[in-house]
């Protein structure tokens, strides 16, 4: 997950000097934004026509804009639950109600780490994998594109980034072997999840904290997303096969060195039950959303009810080695690693408190910010104003590469800018989404990366020169998802 460190005893990201922690970036952003609020005045729209039920979508018109009042500056500490610097974090997390941000977000998202943390202790999904390889290894059209299909899915089901760390250690032998090289494990492995995580409809790191601070459903727009990650997880599946079958053609075989990892055990039935329970409350969440209307409340008990039943089904195969305490443990840290996702979306919610909120006919500071920046590019065609977003979200990901980091930093401002464009919120997210997780591939500000690449055993320089090519390609075809969702509507 995008926000996890790795276990103790595997290797870790080196530290990354010139990369901020998140939760800096967003203290300096408070105080920029105190200084913000007392020289600027706030505003509202008058002429606004609210979102109707089937769509977030927003119809203000740029001429009723007017101003209210004066600047006033923010005050270090408040009494009586009023909001100053020294508030923000509280009041930030206490914001809202169980049916979004940031009160209702954050409980989900505990659960959902929770229930991920069950599965993961498990074993289920690094034995599959692992029994894969060994099945396949001297059937390069089949190996390649499968693990490839299979890390994919990891980013975009649960954020997988630097669980493929000690995969990457257990390949790069196997690789070896077959004639292989590091490049092609970091493709199968890292690209994959990373492109998986751009690309998905349920990520929870990423689309459903960037859908919560805009105010769309989560998993909503899922069939347009799943088309995405098909078509890019099969361009990607294809590019790493060529890239694999030339290194064979070219290497010499390398001799056979143990394989990291080897006492997972062997994949058993219980193995196959756990990834079936995935497969069905993946289908019942999304019944539940596109034909119950569910959200957060309902959400939650479904992957709870996921954890539960991974973890019955490895305790009853096998008591000895899955204890009840350790699959207790097992929810017990998935919901820490999202404890930072927690203070995060806690700390942006505040920062938009702290402009006078997302009501446009309400008088705030945020208004008048988001009137100053339409107004300049007023008369853009939407198709344009959406690309411009995706090429802002992937440049503010050198500076912030966490995904829920920029998910709440940067939704606040673009999800009402687009309603002023003429960008769906959906469009927005989809944006985001892009720009931040293609960027993860190549950006030397990303520790998940340097740590990947240095369990590798590859020089940042070395990938950036071979990865170059691809990522270019890979924000080509982002644009023309990006304009192609504008043109159809997408919302």
């Amino acid at each position: 997950m995008q926000e996890q460190q790795p276990p103790q005893g595997q290797a870790r990201p080196p530290a990354w000097s010139g990369a901020p922690d998140t939760l800096l970036i967003l203290a300096a952003v408070a105080l920029l934004v105190a200084l913000v609020v007392a020289f600027v005045a706030p505003g509202r729209f008058t002429d606004v026509v609210p979102a109707g039920p089937e769509s977030k979508q927003v119809t203000v018109r740029l001429a009723s804009f007017e101003t209210v009042g004066d600047a006033r500056a923010v005050p270090l500490f408040a009494e009586g639950g009023g909001l100053g610097l020294l508030n923000l974090p509280f009041e930030g997390l206490v914001a809202g109600d169980k049916w979004g941000s940031a009160v209702g977000l954050v409980a989900f998202l505990l659960v959902l780490g929770g229930s991920f943390g069950v599965l993961m202790k498990t074993g289920a999904i690094d034995r599959t994998i692992v029994a894969f390889v060994g099945r396949y290894e001297r059937r390069m059209a089949i190996l390649v594109p499968g693990l490839f299909v299979m890390f994919s899915l990891g980013g975009a089901i649960f954020g997988m980034g630097e669980e493929t760390i000690p995969f990457i250690l257990l390949l790069l032998p196997v690789f070896a072997r077959i004639r292989l090289d590091a490049i092609c494990v970091v493709l199968v492995t890292y690209v994959a999840t990373q492109i998986g995580f751009a690309t998905s409809w349920m990520n929870p790191f990423s689309v459903v904290v960037a859908q919560g601070v805009a105010g769309l459903d989560p998993v909503s727009g899922a069939p347009f997303r799943i088309a995405m990650w098909t078509l890019f997880t099969a361009l990607g599946a294809l590019l790493t096969l060529r890239y694999a079958l030339t290194q064979q053609r070219d290497r010499p075989a390398a001799p056979i060195a143990a394989a990291a990892g080897a006492d997972l055990g062997r994949a058993g039935r219980s193995d196959l039950v756990v990834l079936l329970v995935l497969a069905a409350t993946l289908a019942w969440v999304i019944w539940g959303v596109t034909t119950r209307g569910y959200y957060l409340p309902e959400l939650a008990a479904q992957f709870f009810t996921m954890g539960v039943a991974t973890g019955l089904v490895a305790w009853l195969a096998d008591r000895r080695r899955m204890p009840a305490n350790r699959l207790a443990e097992g929810f017990r840290e998935g919901a820490a690693t999202m404890l930072p996702v927690a203070l995060i979306v806690a700390l942006a919610k505040g920062l938009v408190l702290l402009l006078g909120g997302t009501d446009p006919a309400q008088p705030s500071v945020l208004n008048t910010l988001l009137y100053t920046l339409a107004h300049g590019l007023e008369g853009l065609p939407a198709t344009l104003a959406a690309w411009l977003m995706l090429l802002v979200q992937s440049a503010i990901n050198f500076l912030v590469p966490s995904g829920s980091g920029q998910a709440a930093l940067t939704m606040p401002i673009m999800a009402p800018l687009g309603d002023l464009l003429g960008v769906s919120r959906q469009v927005a997210v989809l944006a985001f989404q892009l720009g931040d997780g293609l960027t993860n591939l190549i950006i030397p500000t990303s520790a998940v990366l340097m740590g990947v690449l240095g369990a590798a055993r590859l020089d940042w320089l070395v990938w950036a020169r071979f990865f170059a090519r691809w990522m270019l390609a890979l924000l080509g075809l982002a644009s023309v998802f990006v304009i192609v969702a504008v043109r159809i509507g997408y919302a």
